[in-house]
């Protein structure tokens, strides 16, 4: 996973396109970055979305563990497909109300 703007054709055909991850709170302070995109292929899972985001960002390891994942505006666990073209946000446990 590459950090792009663009639509492409990956190896052998594959339809590759980016995936829009969103940090809040905690994880845009550990991430260092608010919004971000990615170039995924197809079959990726959140948790493989979230190793390609944490090899930047080593630091962000125990903050990102804690997240709760959304896909599209729904809860994701981590072996949840992302479907390309997703926006995947990524929420720290908040507190207050």
């Amino acid at each position: 996973m590459t950090t792009t703007d663009e639509r492409t054709t990956g190896r052998a055909g594959e339809a590759t396109t980016t995936v829009h991850v969103r940090a809040f709170a905690a994880a845009r302070a550990a991430l260092g970055w608010s919004e971000r995109e990615l170039l995924t292929g197809s079959g990726v899972s959140v948790g493989d979305l979230l190793a390609g985001v944490l090899a930047d960002a080593p630091d962000a390891v125990d903050v990102v563990a804690r997240c709760s994942v959304l896909v599209d505006g729904v809860r994701a666990d981590r072996s949840a497909p992302v479907p390309l073209g997703a926006v995947v946000d990524l929420l720290p446990p908040f507190a207050g109300g």
